[in-house]
Formats: structure tokens, C-alpha cells, sequence
């Protein structure tokens, strides 16, 4: 580390605000994109090694002792930063002018991406510190002294400075032997030390790279470190907020200082809660919650809200994502209600009925800061009712709800400057739509028809033809596929189960009347021949979402269900549901109407040609038992019948058949076929009875 700790801390004990001003801007400025030191400095160190192998044509050996020596070397540049953090936060607690004080959160921000630093900034006194600096409390830090005498300083340096003897020696080591491999290749190496390189931010430990996928929560993992039940969020693509320091100085010059203050503490703050379970802990125990609810609630009505709101809506998704016991008390105390004002505002919604906002197709796009804020409160929104997808909501609370959902409903239709901002968008929508209770969902239906809307049997289907284009979209996209899809095929399937004119119109647009039957199911660009291959994917989860879909579609009839993807495609939720020996009894409470699918005359002509297994008309092939005689075919089966019991025996094979549940059992557990001659008929009659029924 090549800032001078030792000069800012003895510009500090001298009162030198304009040196320690200096030293830190410079700090900041070096470190700025630079977000995991030690594996930095590692990955520094690995490319010099690469080219000055492929320069020299040499490979570079080194023994265990020379990796000792650069495990050392990190250790203490991780020593100077620890030392800088706690004499930071000494220092911001005393009178620090406005311009200073940013600086010092700054510096502090970049120190807390590196969790090995975070000791300093995770006690009692410095969250308290920085949610005051930050706006969350008023209460006085009175733990420690607030203005440390000489001795304190005193004590750094020292340590400091034997830091800086032991790094001068280590130093001299790698100089003479790198003379001496200099010597021996006679050309100079390919890099100086002292150069910077490029630093990659996409997979950064700091506020701007923190994402959150899906209704399934699956960016959320549980990690253990010394019993502590620690969890940590998935990091995702880095936000554009704050992509350049020189746009962000930029900015801060015209803030006012209070409001540049107070961003940058929130900034230190979400990096401390995101990198320490400790630090999540304490926030809870100090019951900070309150403060936060405080200040988003009374900057809903802002006309022009501050730019450090973005970050308190990031610190509270954060807070809400992962501490549990806080999600329950923002829900508690309003969060709803409060978060739903904060949407209203930031759209500048209209109302034109009840449930009804003002869709204006001349409108500007959304910005990237509205957007960005948007998607925020769509993301704490989901943490506090992702829990409310199966209950019964009382009559108030389904009155906020479907006051939200008129709200999601311009979400999904209103487009911002970039796709990919509409897509995220859109995608955060989806992912609250799946949380909310099914029958609050129906505001997005009940929009009355425009002469360019989409429509079936006089509904509005606008917001449902927006959905099949975001699901289309993601299918076609492939990246993360489970966390992107899960959410939307939910969301359709149940929409499709509660809503008979939704089925219909999305039954029109993936399961269109079949008339080429030349190709398999799955094979094709379509989104049926998509949907179907996701049936066979890996994945449990997502394989039974899509095999949900379709199966609704197709109104829960086994029959119709082969015949649109083939027993194969079928076979795996057949068998989960125990519907593997035809029509069973419902899987759900959905009453569907009676009408039934209708063969297209293409379809009739060759159906009786169509293999049931792979759901395509194959060609021909030649009897394999043609030319043999009676005896021949009976050899021939006794034969096939030895192969198979010695594959059985030896347990290599275990023949299974479906019992009266239809379900796969081994054949050793059948006491009679299930499906009787009766049973079979009547299976037959009821096949021919729908074929004369209309959709």
C-alpha cells in the first residue's frame, strides 16, 4: 500500500485538516475501482509472473519461502488498513468539517469492501457513529472518548512504524533477487512494481453490485463462521449510479453538504451490513429499523428527493433480505402501505378509478434514477410479503394490495430509456405479482378495452400479453435460467388456474390447434417446442414449473396433455402426481369448464400414425419378426424373457409397472393390473366422447 498512513495519522494529531485531506484524496483516488485487496494484489502479482514468463521465455520458480514472504507482505498491508479504519473512526466523531468529513467516509467506504477491515467499523460506537453521520438516529456516542489523546496516535505509529521496517527488509530481499534474475535473463522485467493495473469491478464486494433473483430466493444462501448463522447475498452486475469518481464529485459539489454527508455514511453502511453478519446483528439489537422507517417515510412526499434516498431504499432491502426478525417489523409498522406511497410518488401516478391508473402512451420513458429507485422498493416490497402468496388477506389488507397492484400494473407497461432497465423492471414486478395474494391479482383484468388493446372474450389481456413477452424473452436469453423463469411460469400458472378468460388467451398463444405433427414436440423455436424441452431440464424445480403450465393449459387432462408433448416429455409429472395409468383424480381444487380440445383435420388425417411416446408421426419401419415362423417368434420370446429376468436377478434392470394410484411400483409389488378391461373401455369411450366437443 503505497498511501501514507504513518503522515495522515500525524496530520490528524496536529490538527492538520488540510494534509489529512490531501492524503486521503489520494488514497481514494487510487483505490477507488480497487474493492478486494489482497486478492488484488494476488492477481497483480499472478500477471506480472504470466508475461514476464512469456517475455523471457523462462518460467518464474519460486520456493515455499518466497510465497511466505508475499503472504507476509499482504498481512501487513492489511495491518495499515485496520490501523487506518480505527483511527478514521476516532476522528469522524469529532467536529470534522463538512468537505472533510465526506472525504473520511469515503476513504472509510472503500476500507469496508474488504471484510478482513471491518473490525473498526462493526462495533456498538461506529454503527451508532455512522447512522447518526447518516441520518437513522440522534442519540450521542458515549462509549468513547470522542477526541483520543497523543498517546493513542502515538501507540499507531509505532506499530506502524515497525510494520514499515519489517516491509523495508522484505523488500530488499525481493529486490536483490530480482537482480538476480535479471542477471540470468539479461532483460529487464515486463512490469514495474509500482504499476496499476486494470481492476475488474464486475464481481465487487461493494453496495453497487448487490442483486436479487426471483420469488424462489435463490441468491440467498446460509454460511457459518464460528456459529454465527450468517447470510449473505448473491453479488450481480454492478449498479451505474456510481461507475465513475469523477461524475461522482461531480455530483456532490452540488448537493448540499448534509445531503453528500449522509450519502456517503449510507454507502459505508450497506457495505458493513453486507460484509459482516456481526454488524446485521447489532443493527437489529440497537433497533435502527426505527430511524430508517423514519426517513423513507418522510421522504415519500418529496417532490425532488434527495439522492441519498436511493441508498436508505438499498440499506433497507438489505436490512429486509437478510434479517428476518426486521422484514416482520417494516411489515408490521406500515412497510406496505408506506413503500406502495413511496412507488405512487416516484411513477408521479395518476388515477383514473379506484384501481385504475392513468396509462399514457406519449409519456417519457422512465429514468435511470427512477428506475433504479423503483426497483428497489419492488425488491423490499417482495421481502415483507413473499409470505403472503397462499393467505387470506382481510378486507383492508386486500384493498392495499390490489391498490399495489394497479400500481405494478404500469410497472409492466411502462418502458425506461434502456431495454435491459425495462427488462429488470419487469422482471421485479414479476416477482412481486407471484408474491401477492392470487385473488388481489384480478385489478390487472378488470381495465377497461381500448381500440388497440389486446383482448379474449371482451377482457383486457394487455398486462397478460406483456407477460408472455417477458417470459418469451427470458426463454430466449438462457442466463440464469432457473431464477429468471421459475417466477413468471408461476405467475402464469396461476393466473391460469384462476382465470378462465387469462388460460384461454395464453392457451391460444403457446398451444396452438396442432396440425404439423412431422416434428417432435420439443423440437423447434416456438415457445411451445421451448417450454417443452425446460420438461426434460435437470433441474426439478424448473422442469415441473413448465410441465404446470402446459399441464393447465390443457386443463389437467392427462389425455390432452400427451398429445401435446409426447408420454415421454410427460412421463416425469405424470408420475409425480400418480397420473402415469391415465386420467386420475385432480391434482387441484380448479374447476375447469366443460369444454374440451378439438382436432384440427391436418391432426385427424394422421393420428392414428402418430408414435404417443415421442408425439410425431415416424416413419415406417420394417417388422422385424417378418419371415419367421410361428416357432421361430416363440424361441425368440422365451429368449428375450431369460435376458431380462438374469438383468433382474442380478440387479441390473427392476422391472416396474404403475399400480391403482398411478404410480411406477416393481412389478414384484402389483397383485393385479390396474387397468382392468373395464377400466381400459371406459378410459377408450370417454376419448371418443371429447373428440366431438368444442373449446
Amino acid at each position: 500500500m503505497n498511501v501514507d498512513i504513518e503522515g495522515i495519522i500525524q496530520c490528524i494529531k496536529q490538527g492538520d485538516e488540510n494534509g489529512v485531506q490531501i492524503r486521503l484524496q489520494e488514497f481514494n483516488k487510487e483505490y477507488a475501482q480497487c474493492f478486494f485487496f489482497d486478492t488484488d494484489e494476488r492477481e497483480r502479482r499472478r500477471q506480472r509472473r504470466l508475461e514476464e514468463f512469456r517475455k523471457n521465455k523462462v518460467r518464474d520458480y519460486t520456493d515455499s519461502d518466497s510465497d511466505l514472504d508475499e503472504y507476509d507482505l499482504e498481512d501487513r498491508g492489511l495491518i495499515l488498513r485496520q490501523n487506518l479504519g480505527v483511527v478514521l473512526v476516532r476522528f469522524i466523531r469529532t467536529e470534522v468539517k463538512c468537505h472533510l468529513l465526506r472525504v473520511c467516509l469515503r476513504t472509510l467506504r472503500i476500507l469496508s469492501r474488504d471484510q478482513k477491515v471491518l473490525g473498526p467499523l462493526v462495533t456498538d460506537s461506529a454503527l451508532l457513529t455512522l447512522a447518526k453521520l447518516a441520518g437513522l438516529t440522534t442519540s450521542d456516542i458515549s462509549d468513547e472518548v470522542s477526541d483520543p489523546d497523543s498517546d493513542f496516535y502515538d501507540n499507531i505509529i509505532s506499530s506502524l512504524t515497525e510494520t514499515k521496517v519489517l516491509q523495508g527488509h522484505t523488500n530488499e530481499d525481493e529486490a536483490e533477487a530480482e537482480a538476480e534474475t535479471n542477471d540470468q535473463n539479461d532483460e529487464p522485467p515486463a512490469f514495474d512494481e509500482d504499476a496499476k493495473s486494470d481492476i475488474s469491478i464486475t464481481n465487487s464486494g461493494d453496495l453497487d453490485s448487490i442483486s436479487w433473483f426471483g420469488s424462489h430466493r435463490t441468491s440467498i444462501n446460509e454460511l457459518h463462521r464460528g456459529g454465527t448463522h450468517h447470510r449473505v447475498l448473491e453479488r450481480g452486475r454492478r449498479d451505474r449510479r456510481e461507475s465513475k469518481m469523477d461524475v461522482e464529485e461531480e455530483v456532490e459539489e452540488v448537493e448540499s453538504g448534509e445531503e453528500a454527508k449522509r450519502k456517503e455514511a449510507m454507502k459505508v453502511l450497506c457495505n458493513v451490513v453486507y460484509n459482516s453478519a456481526w454488524a446485521q446483528e447489532r443493527f437489529s439489537a440497537l433497533r435502527l429499523m426505527c430511524g430508517l422507517i423514519e426517513r423513507v417515510s418522510s421522504s415519500v412526499s418529496w417532490s425532488n428527493p434527495s439522492s441519498a434516498q436511493f441508498y436508505e431504499l438499498r440499506f433497507m432491502f438489505l436490512m429486509t433480505a437478510l434479517r428476518p426478525e426486521l422484514s416482520t417489523q417494516l411489515k408490521q409498522e406500515g412497510g406496505v402501505s408506506i413503500l406502495t406511497a413511496a412507488l405512487e410518488s416516484c411513477l408521479e401516478v395518476q388515477w383514473k378509478d379506484q384501481y385504475e391508473c392513468v396509462l399514457d402512451p406519449q409519456a417519457q420513458p422512465i429514468s435511470l434514477e427512477t428506475s433504479q429507485r423503483v426497483t428497489e422498493i419492488l425488491k423490499i416490497l417482495f421481502n415483507i410479503t413473499h409470505s403472503t402468496h397462499k393467505q387470506d388477506p382481510s378486507e383492508d389488507d386486500a384493498a392495499l394490495y390490489r391498490h399495489l397492484v394497479a400500481i405494478l400494473r404500469l410497472c409492466l407497461m411502462r418502458k425506461c430509456l434502456l431495454s435491459e432497465d425495462t427488462d429488470e423492471l419487469q422482471g421485479h414486478t414479476v416477482n412481486l405479482l407471484s408474491a401477492l395474494p392470487l385473488q388481489c391479482l384480478d385489478v390487472l383484468l378488470t381495465v377497461p378495452l381500448e381500440p388497440d388493446s389486446e383482448q379474449c372474450e371482451g377482457v383486457n389481456m394487455d398486462c397478460v400479453h406483456t407477460l408472455l413477452m417477458f417470459m418469451e424473452r427470458r426463454l430466449e436469453a438462457g442466463d440464469k435460467i432457473k431464477e429468471k423463469l421459475t417466477p413468471i411460469l408461476n405467475l402464469l400458472t396461476e393466473s391460469c388456474r384462476a382465470h378462465r378468460e387469462t388460460r384461454h388467451y395464453i392457451r391460444k398463444y403457446i398451444l396452438p390447434p396442432l396440425r404439423d405433427v412431422s416434428q417432435r414436440p420439443e423440437e423447434g423455436t416456438t415457445v411451445k417446442s421451448r417450454l417443452i424441452r425446460l420438461m426434460t431440464h435437470l433441474d426439478t424445480d424448473l422442469k415441473h414449473c413448465a410441465a404446470d403450465l402446459i399441464f393447465v393449459l390443457c386443463k389437467e387432462n392427462v389425455r390432452r396433455f400427451v398429445k401435446y408433448t409426447g408420454y415421454g416429455n410427460a412421463a416425469g409429472l405424470l408420475a409425480t402426481r400418480g397420473l402415469l395409468g391415465g386420467q386420475g383424480p385432480r391434482t387441484s381444487d380448479t374447476q375447469y369448464s366443460s369444454d374440451s380440445d378439438s382436432d384440427t383435420e391436418e391432426y385427424r388425417q394422421v393420428r392414428d400414425r402418430i408414435n404417443p411416446v415421442t408425439g410425431r408421426v415416424e416413419a415406417v419401419q420394417p417388422d422385424p419378426m417378418e419371415g419367421m415362423t410361428e416357432e421361430e417368434k416363440e424361441e425368440e420370446a422365451k429368449r428375450l424373457i431369460m435376458l431380462f429376468n438374469k438383468l433382474s436377478r442380478d440387479n441390473i434392470i427392476q422391472p416396474m409397472g404403475v399400480d391403482e394410484e398411478g404410480k411406477l411400483v416393481p412389478m414384484s409389488g402389483l397383485k393385479e393390473n390396474p387397468l382392468s378391461e373395464e377400466a381400459r373401455s371406459e378410459s377408450e369411450n370417454d376419448g371418443e366422447t371429447e373428440e366431438g366437443d368444442k373449446d
